[in-house]
């Protein structure tokens, strides 16, 4: 079975933890991560500053964090389909509150 192989060109910061997303086969997301930012790896992104650090990695092209956070570009190209199970999975990441 194959999958479609996505590349992300290019981002702007379209708000507080917002990126609109431009893809190599032309389309477009908007994708607000803050219900995502959750875990070992996402949480030090609800640093605003952290998280408008964001760049293209060049080889891989997709989106990557100074911390060593990235996402699947798949994943980006596709996060209206996915999005709830992500804040499903960083719901079970965030500790308890106590």
């Amino acid at each position: 079975m194959t999958h479609p192989i996505y590349r992300v060109d290019s981002f702007e910061i379209a708000g507080p933890y917002t990126l609109r997303v431009y893809f190599d086969d032309g389309t477009v997301q908007t994708i607000d991560f803050y219900p995502v930012l959750a875990g070992e790896i996402y949480a030090p992104l609800m640093d605003r500053a952290l998280f408008e650090r964001v760049s293209v990695d060049p080889e891989v092209r997709t989106l990557v964090w100074p911390n060593g956070a990235d996402f699947d570009p798949a994943t980006l190209h596709d996060w209206p389909t996915l999005v709830d199970a992500l804040v499903a999975r960083a719901k079970r990441w965030a500790p308890a509150s106590a």
